[in-house]
């Protein structure tokens, strides 16, 4: 059974992206991994659509983890959207860094706010209590991808 969705624009971070290459013998870590990768599989499926941005090449692209950087990056190819990092996202960023929020945690909100993703989905747990701590000064939902799609189905 297919599950529909409405049109969703979701925002993974580097983190998420990266999940299913980090230790999956931890239970949290495992969930986490197969919720992205459902998650994933919805944005091949048409069911959701995937925002990246160009913080999450850069990201990744200083990775120290050959392995890790070329498997985002690998993934990165297949995103509907891309959001450049301009002068608007360096100012709000600018912002979210005067709430806490570490500078690219800070770009990866103002990239999804600015390619109008409905949720940004990250397993940093700093950066999601940041997140709600300052939901209120948010443009964009910020959640733990398991907790998300627990809530969503």
């Amino acid at each position: 059974m297919q599950i529909q969705f409405p049109a969703w624009k979701i925002y993974l971070d580097t983190c998420c992206v990266g999940r299913s290459l980090d230790d999956q013998t931890q239970d949290r870590i495992h969930r986490e991994t197969e919720a992205v990768e459902t998650i994933v599989s919805y944005f091949f499926g048409g069911q959701l659509r995937w925002i990246s941005s160009e913080i999450l090449a850069i990201e990744a692209a200083n990775n120290p983890n050959l392995k890790k950087r070329e498997a985002i990056n690998d993934r990165l190819n297949f995103t509907d959207e891309t959001v450049l990092v301009g002068t608007v996202e360096r100012a709000r960023a600018a912002y979210l860094e005067s709430l806490g929020f570490k500078l690219f945690d800070a770009l990866h909100i103002a990239c999804a706010e600015s390619g109008g993703a409905d949720v940004l989905l990250t397993t940093d747990d700093r950066m999601l209590r940041l997140a709600k701590r300052h939901s209120a000064q948010l443009q964009v939902c910020v959640e733990n991808p398991y907790t998300w799609l627990q809530t969503i189905t």
